[in-house]
């Protein structure tokens, strides 16, 4: 079936709804997300929209003027980095946000597409991995169109996505180290099941390779991107007796509580250690001291991703993949090795 079949819907749900022996408004009503459906039926008529390629026309003027924005936390302070962009991106567009926590990292909670299906939003921001096939599958024939701002680095090829340059942004990071004199380097990157913590520290090893360095192992620790992972990881490797004099964090949040363990060991940053930090979120700028650190485009992340969606789009066609370059911001919190000055 085709969609230009779907002018008002009418004879195509009739056919759903007698092919799965319920009501046209049973139908409409998992069509729009509503919660009085049992799960059986439910899933008896999302088949048939499915077997028939059935695909809800955009509604245009009559939508909700909504970008909805979807984070599985918002604690963290780069969230609102996102949210700014997003903002930006509704205000130009005489639309409003609507955030929604839900689920993991890795993707939205069960739940929350029948919420959106409800909202009938523009468009929807997604701040995950990925999405399982079936959400996907219900938004697209909802003409709801989606974006995933991906911080895992590993989108699935029929996702729309925006990311950045992860491995570039670690070996920047591990060089500038490197070039200052250091060569016992500790990283402590993000979670082990993110390509996005794998991508910076496959940047790191590349950069001490390039300069003939070996990594110790036990330099090599995962955190979690905040600020009690950096705190605890950098406890214990600066309780070593061949501590590391230079830490990479993998997140500005972790590199906060590496400036934190290095002063209750009673070293100063950055003569005794220095510390390099990821994503430049305004705080990064104010801590003691400023922090070096990888600026990651939050900001222009969300609005290219909001833009996508507001974007006319053949939803038949590939899935685009906008990733941002990173660059290095040199502030106070580097320095040469004690011993090198």
């Amino acid at each position: 079936m085709r969609e230009d079949d779907d002018v008002d819907g009418r004879v195509t749900l009739a056919e759903v709804a007698t092919q799965a022996g319920v009501s046209l408004s049973t139908v409409s009503k998992v069509l729009n997300g509503r919660s009085d459906v049992s799960r059986p039926t439910r899933t008896k008529v999302e088949r048939l929209l499915e077997t028939h390629g059935y695909r809800r026309r955009a509604l245009g003027a009559s939508q909700a003027p909504l970008i909805e924005l979807v984070f599985h936390e918002l604690e963290s302070v780069w969230a609102m980095e996102l949210i700014r962009g997003v903002e930006n991106v509704a205000k130009e567009n005489n639309a409003s946000v609507v955030l929604t926590e839900s689920g993991t990292r890795h993707a939205p909670g069960p739940d929350w597409v029948e919420g959106v299906l409800r909202r009938r939003p523009l468009g929807v921001v997604l701040v995950f991995s990925t999405l399982p096939d079936r959400v996907k599958k219900q938004l697209r024939s909802r003409a709801i169109p989606f974006v995933i701002i991906d911080p895992a680095g590993d989108p699935e090829p029929d996702v729309p996505s925006v990311g950045s340059a992860n491995w570039s942004g670690g070996m920047a990071a591990t060089r500038h180290l490197i070039d200052r004199g250091h060569e016992r380097i500790a990283i402590i990157t993000g979670p082990e099941d993110m390509m996005c913590s794998l991508a910076r520290l496959d940047g790191y090893r590349s950069a001490m390779a390039m300069a003939g360095l070996e990594p110790d192992p036990r330099l090599v620790r995962y955190g979690d991107f905040h600020v009690q992972g950096g705190f605890s990881h950098a406890m214990e490797l600066l309780e070593a007796p061949d501590r590391p004099t230079a830490v990479f964090a993998g997140s500005d949040l972790q590199a906060l509580g590496v400036l934190e363990a290095a002063r209750l060991k009673g070293l100063s940053v950055p003569r005794d250690l220095s510390v390099v930090g990821y994503d430049d979120v305004p705080l990064a700028q104010w801590s003691s001291p400023a922090l070096t650190t990888v600026h990651q485009p939050l900001r222009q992340m969300a609005q290219e991703a909001a833009q996508m969606l507001l974007r006319p789009h053949d939803p038949d066609t590939a899935a685009l993949r906008i990733e941002l370059a990173t660059k290095l911001v040199v502030r106070q919190s580097t320095a040469p090795p004690p011993g090198d000055a």
